[in-house]
């Protein structure tokens, strides 16, 4: 995830405005501002799209039939959707709820990352053991 630290610094800012989004009650009468809202959306949205940017690239580097490859994959055609649709109906509530949305599958995208990281440690880890080193007699 080396990549993804040094692309976003960031991250912990992120990850509080997904506790703060994902905190909104949207069903009761103090619902967030709208302009915050958009702005929520907003940043999410482009935390997201790095992410998945990030997580596509990792992909790439662990075996096919992987069952992290697979839900990163799930998760990445979720975020193709969702990462690209047009501003929500401009009402708090709407943008609230598009906020929640994203902040949730800002998670899901951050968990696939670090499944997909561990996956290619066990990669890494199987490959060093079934490789002999070099200067070895095989």
């Amino acid at each position: 995830m080396a990549s993804l630290t040094a692309a976003v610094p960031g991250k912990a800012e992120i990850r509080a405005h997904v506790d703060m989004v994902l905190a909104w009650n949207l069903n009761g009468p103090a619902l967030p501002a709208l302009d915050s809202a958009l702005c929520m959306i907003e940043q999410l949205t482009d935390y997201g799209r790095i992410v998945a940017n990030d997580l596509r690239a990792q992909c790439l580097k662990v075996p096919a039939d992987s069952d992290a490859r697979h839900n990163a994959q799930a998760t990445l055609g979720e975020a193709s959707r969702r990462l690209h649709l047009p501003p929500p109906y401009r009402t708090p509530q709407a943008a609230g709820r598009r906020a929640q949305n994203i902040a949730r599958l800002v998670n899901a995208l951050l968990r696939a990352v670090g499944e997909v990281s561990r996956e290619q440690a066990r990669t890494r880890r199987h490959q060093q053991a079934i490789t002999p080193s070099e200067g070895r007699d095989a």
